[in-house]
Formats: C-alpha cells, structure tokens, sequence
C-alpha cells in the first residue's frame, strides 16, 4: 500500500487526482504501479487501477489475473470494480472510502451484485488516514 501511496503522490504532482494503485503477483512481486493519467492521456478511463490491470495482463500475456492482488488509494468506481472482478483478482485492498464514486462498499456495491460473477476478497480502510489526506489537500488546492 506504501507504493500506491507515491503513486498518488506522483499522479498530484501531474495535477492528476491522487489515486495510486499497484497490482501483485500471488507471492507480492509487483507486477505493475501507476497513478491516474486521465488528463495527462486525456482518456477518461485511464484510472491507477485500470491502467495496472493493462499492464499487469500484458506483462503475463493473459487477461486473467487469477491469484493476484490489487492495492488502491481509493474505493473503486464501478468501473474499476467491475473491470477488477472481469480480470478475475483474489484480493481488493484499498484505503479512503468513496462515499461519491466508490462502488464496493458505497454506491451500487458491485459486488454484492448478483450479476457479478467473480468476487473478489475486500479489504479496507489501509492507510486509510493518509489516502483522505493526499486527496483532500489536492481538492482545497484546486477551490
């Protein structure tokens, strides 16, 4: 969770907001970290977690990642949570709650859905603390 945090941190320096993930095999070798790049690449699903799915299926020529773990800043959109259970991930680790956007434990609850087929293992609230801070420092400066 250490490394999505700089990966945060990298994406605020981009004027990108902070959100940073990383993406481990089953024995926690990183495979990919990224942070958002949407105004960077000007794609609006170009998201931390989304982009280490890419690279992460890339890198193991497969567009399953099965026995692998993916670590956030930030509760996942639906998007990302759906795009994270097609990817077939055991583990979810994130730190702040999005009661806006996420999609795990807020929202639409992806997958609490039944027409989510894979489901993958949650965990929340890591570094919790410093993930609202990197974000909520980046908004006021923006205000």
């Amino acid at each position: 969770m250490k490394a999505a945090l700089k990966e945060a941190n990298k994406a605020a320096k981009r004027n990108e907001v902070p959100v940073g993930a990383v993406l481990t095999d089953q024995s926690g070798k990183i495979l990919s970290k990224n942070g958002n790049r949407v105004r960077e690449m000007k794609d609006p699903t170009a998201h931390a977690e989304l982009l280490v799915l890419r690279e992460s299926s890339k890198l193991l020529n497969s567009d399953k990642l099965i026995n692998c773990s993916i670590y956030t800043t930030l509760e996942p959109c639906a998007m990302c949570a759906m795009a994270i259970s097609l990817a077939r991930i055991k583990n979810l680790f994130y730190g702040a709650f999005d009661q806006k956007k996420g999609a795990v434990d807020n929202g639409p609850k992806i997958y609490a859905s039944n027409s989510c087929q894979h489901k993958p293992n949650v965990f929340s609230g890591f570094y919790e603390k410093e993930s609202e801070e990197l974000l909520k420092i980046f908004f006021q400066d923006k205000r």
